[in-house]
């Protein structure tokens, strides 16, 4: 059993991981702002028998996230696992200059990632073991009309959690996991109607979240020997 944390864990990809891993025997602790959705998500896997904590988690909130690794690291004496996975994505053409939008995917998407990794490394280096996971985006590998800043944020995403995993000892796994289109609340962020419009049509096929957390699975089921550097895992439709 691992003790693993995931941050965004509310709904969609976070959700489905907490879900999947809570199945598989892990325990899991769960972090998202909606504590009435974290309730939800708890019930329902301490109903089908996993075991479950969850915090309130602003990961824009450096000591927030840190009380969140701390915390866990107190009641359960470790910590093997975190999966950065909170993120937003109000897609907008860069003429609308939505920038309280634009700062708002760089706080969460990026310093988020960088806290939870400055929050949890220092556990992780203490212990001499470790596995990071960061949930990227295709995005992260190009960019289309309407997400050049989220696109950028993805961009930062991996390439952070490259460096991590080059710079990290190897007893420490470094993990990033590249979606497409997933089934989610992520488009209910959007604000800008032409923006909205094109995500109705790009969502068309969209695989769902439980196929991200497979793949996350995955990789936290190698032996300690085995690092998988990067998933992407998208529907067959989406070229």
């Amino acid at each position: 059993m691992k003790i693993v944390l995931i941050t965004g864990a509310s709904s969609g990809i976070g959700q489905a991981t907490a879900s999947r891993l809570a199945r598989e025997g892990h325990h899991v602790v769960i972090g998202a702002r909606r504590e009435d959705r974290l309730t939800e998500v708890a019930d329902k896997i301490r109903a089908d028998g996993g075991s479950v904590d969850t915090c309130r988690l602003d990961v824009t909130d450096r000591a927030d996230v840190a009380a969140f690794v701390d915390g866990a690291v107190e009641r359960h004496g470790r910590v093997d696992v975190i999966v950065n996975n909170a993120g937003v994505m109000p897609l907008s053409r860069l003429d609308s200059l939505l920038v309280d939008e634009w700062d708002r995917m760089i706080d969460v998407n990026v310093r988020g990632l960088l806290h939870g990794i400055a929050a949890a490394l220092p556990h992780f280096q203490r212990a001499g073991a470790g596995h990071f996971v960061t949930v990227a985006s295709i995005g992260a590998h190009g960019v289309v009309p309407t997400a050049s800043v989220y696109c950028a944020t993805k961009y930062a995403a991996w390439a952070i959690t490259e460096g991590l995993r080059q710079e990290a000892d190897p007893s420490i796994r470094v993990t990033t996991i590249s979606p497409g289109v997933v089934e989610s609340e992520l488009a209910g962020t959007i604000t800008e109607a032409g923006a909205k419009e094109m995500m109705r049509t790009y969502r068309a096929a969209a695989i769902p979240a439980d196929a991200v957390a497979g793949a996350i699975s995955y990789a936290l089921a190698q032996s300690s020997d085995v690092d998988v550097n990067e998933i992407v895992v998208r529907p067959a439709r989406q070229r």
